[in-house]
């Protein structure tokens, strides 16, 4: 018996080591798998993009759930024998790596990127990011990763830039990109648009105002906004305002003298909210630009892009939003309009995911995806979708999900993700930030150039936007398979098999990609959509630096392991459910990797020296053992496929604590030091059958600790590309 079983299991001795034998042994790599005959040539492919952390981040208890989860799932169907590839890669996260970047520069030197310009800026955000890269990518091997290095992509390297400028010009020649006026999310802090999936709206305490409006009493959280207000809005059902006909006018007096207002009778108004009646602001909020649009209203600016006001607001002109609205409130309480303040009312404030700043709609010039125009599909692949039929992207969306050639596990979210398409609008892709995919498109005087590269004639100026950066990691699962080149990767391993991710980027990023599929292919990116749920304290809470409840991932393995990290990530986390989390969960997982060691222990050096070459007779006993050896496999194996990852673990965490430590190795004893030699050669024969298979079903959820028993007495392989049991 190896001498390492001594000593207790210490999993900072082995994990490291480990790692680098499977680096070093190259069967990350599918292609080296085929070569070594551990896959044929014509084996079935298997396919995992890795959602891409931001290059700039640490990884967090999300991560190391999704990388355990989809490590899991590939180290299975290696197993299998499948030319298995999970692809791994990181994106650049453009809007909140600039504001990290600008917000050090400031501090440090007080200076803006106006002051840098942007060829300086870019080349600080390009250090930053370098230097940051390598320590998320060490972080991902810390949790057992079995990524294909070899085929490592970032969303900013030279072949992604390629995808996303073809990715663009091909969508534009199709008119589905479009530059127009429209309202958007706009970040005053970070003078950039923000996307609608990246608004995270806080519940918040704040002040909201009744106010008199002609014979109408008015409610609104935002009196700085009313400047502008000459329309009236009631639902036409309304009875209470049945009196006032479309289109009529009233005289009245408001915030900087009398005005006349337009009644407008329009189905967006909520009759039970507050009196049924409201005004609104075109320029600065979305629900009223679109009453606007379909009434051919005019819409006025109010607020600039720096969150001061305009011309518009009389003496207010120049004072920020913040400042000027308890005087506006003051002006207009003297004048009598106030009917009543409300001290204590709870209102949804919009702010940008990517830097926290509050949102301020404005109407401005911008780049958009039309996702309601019809476009030709060729070579359609889709189901449901023949070639050369026309579709728009909405319902290219819906398609591929409702026929199930896209399967959502858990499924009731089919329902949050037809909801949000059917809400879906033209999509913001531009940014005026400096890092990231610049749009390619150039102009010089009255003309337009749009192509992958610039124009070779003098005279043409770049647009200076940047691409949403969710745009190209809609693209992620075949330009990371060397589109828009016909690559052999291209042609084998898409569409993935499974794209698993947090329930929360839904919409974010598992629509994008299937929108930027179906139009670019003709085909879907992935086959099942697995959804995860959100890691949580012991208590439910959301973990946060305010609480003070976070769990490091890193600490985590650094202290108990990452095998007892990824098991108490797994064990309890049925698909698309929160998790509650402990480090005493982590601890005891702890324990279960030295019950194995010490299972281990006892078996090889119980079996040392028998000679265990060809299967002995067997007891009926040990034949009744095997058969629930059997059962194991097959309920672990059913549940993996199934996608039931927790049910899988406990399966074969219950079977190996309690039914092969606590039952059979303890009857075992009495036989193995007993005189009845062949009884003693078969149950030899029977715990050793028994421990290589428990390696084996235990190795996706705990690989290092397994790898490294398995190591003592088969070490012409590694357990990572052995076959997987059979039942």
């Amino acid at each position: 018996m190896d001498e390492k079983f001594l000593k207790p299991y210490d999993p900072k001795e082995t994990e490291d080591k480990i790692y680098k034998k499977w680096e070093d042994s190259g069967f990350f790599n599918p292609d080296n798998c085929v070569k070594a005959g551990i896959c044929d040539e014509d084996a079935e492919p298997f396919s995992i993009v890795l959602p891409p952390p931001n290059v700039t981040g640490t990884l967090h208890m999300g991560h190391a759930a999704m990388l355990a989860v989809e490590d899991i799932i590939v180290r299975f169907n290696r197993m299998r024998g499948k030319k298995t590839l999970w692809l791994p890669g990181t994106d650049s996260a453009a809007i909140a790596t600039q504001s990290k970047v600008e917000g050090e520069i400031y501090k440090k030197e007080k200076k803006t990127r106006y002051d840098l310009g942007r060829e300086e800026l870019l080349k600080r955000v390009k250090a930053f990011t370098d230097e940051s890269e390598s320590t998320i990518l060490n972080q991902l091997k810390k949790m057992g990763s079995s990524l294909d290095w070899s085929r490592y992509a970032y969303t900013l390297d030279e072949k992604r830039y390629h995808a996303v400028m073809t990715a663009f010009v091909n969508m534009y020649e199709a008119g589905l990109i479009y530059r127009g006026a429209r309202i958007v999310n706009w970040d005053p802090e970070l003078q950039t648009t923000v996307s609608d999936d990246e608004v995270v709206r806080k519940e918040t305490q704040g002040k909201f105002y009744y106010l008199k409006y002609g014979p109408f009493t008015i409610g609104t959280a935002r009196p700085e906004t009313k400047f502008g207000d000459k329309y009236v809005v009631m639902h036409p059902d309304d009875k209470r305002y049945s009196e006032y006909k479309h289109g009529e006018e009233l005289g009245l007096e408001w915030i900087n003298g009398p005005i006349v207002a337009t009644v407008i009778k329009d189905d967006a108004t909520d009759m039970e909210f507050g009196t049924g009646v409201m005004t609104i602001t075109p320029w600065h909020d979305l629900t009223d630009f679109e009453i606007a649009e379909r009434h051919n209203l005019d819409k006025e600016q109010i607020i600039d892009e720096k969150g001061k006001l305009l011309k518009i607001a009389g003496e207010f002109e120049g004072m920020h939003i913040k400042k000027a609205r308890a005087l506006i409130v003051e002006k207009l309480d003297k004048k009598g309009l106030v009917e009543k303040i409300d001290e204590n009312h709870e209102h949804s404030l919009a702010t940008n995911s990517r830097g926290g700043g509050v949102i301020e709609p404005q109407i401005k010039e911008q780049w958009f995806v039309d996702v309601d125009k019809e476009f030709k599909i060729e070579n359609s692949k889709i189901a449901g979708i023949d070639s050369g039929s026309s579709i728009n992207l909405k319902n290219l969306m819906k398609t591929v999900v409702e026929s199930g050639q896209i399967e959502i596990l858990p499924e009731h979210f089919k329902k949050t993700y037809y909801h949000w398409i059917d809400n879906l609008r033209p999509w913001c892709i531009s940014r005026q930030i400096w890092f990231g995919h610049r749009i390619p498109v150039w102009y010089k005087d009255d003309e337009v150039y749009v192509g992958t590269e610039a124009p070779s004639e003098e005279g043409w100026q770049q647009d200076e936007d940047t691409l949403d950066t969710w745009f190209s990691s809609g693209l992620w699962t075949f330009s990371t398979l060397g589109w828009p080149e016909k690559t052999e990767d291209l042609e084998i391993y898409h569409p993935t098999n499974v794209l698993e991710t947090g329930y929360d980027i839904l919409f974010f990023w598992v629509a994008r990609m299937i929108l930027m599929g179906g139009f670019h292919l003709g085909d879907i990116p992935f086959k099942t959509v697995y959804l995860h749920g959100l890691v949580r304290d012991e208590k439910g809470r959301k973990m946060s630096k305010s609480i003070g409840n976070i769990i490091d991932p890193l600490d985590m393995v650094e202290k108990y392991g990452g095998d007892a990290t990824r098991l108490s990530l797994i064990i309890g986390a049925a698909p698309g459910n929160d998790l509650k989390l402990s480090e005493n969960k982590i601890k005891g997982h702890k324990h279960f990797a030295n019950k194995i060691w010490n299972i281990s222990r006892f078996v090889l050096s119980n079996i040392d020296g028998a000679d265990l070459s060809e299967k002995p007779k067997l007891s009926d006993k040990d034949e009744e053992i095997l058969h629930e050896l059997n059962n194991t496999v097959k309920g672990v194996t059913d549940n993996i496929e199934k996608y039931r990852l927790d049910l899988a673990a406990d399966e074969a965490y219950q079977y190996i604590w309690h039914g092969f430590a606590d039952v059979i190795i303890e009857e075992s004893k009495e036989i193995l030091s007993g005189d009845d030699k062949e009884a003693k050669l078969a149950r030899q024969w029977v715990l050793k059958e028994i421990l290589i298979t428990s390696l084996k079903l235990l190795h996706p959820f705990m690989p290092y600790v397994t790898e490294e028993i398995w190591s003592s007495f088969e070490e012409k392989d590694l357990l990572m590309v052995s076959p997987w049991p059979t039942n």
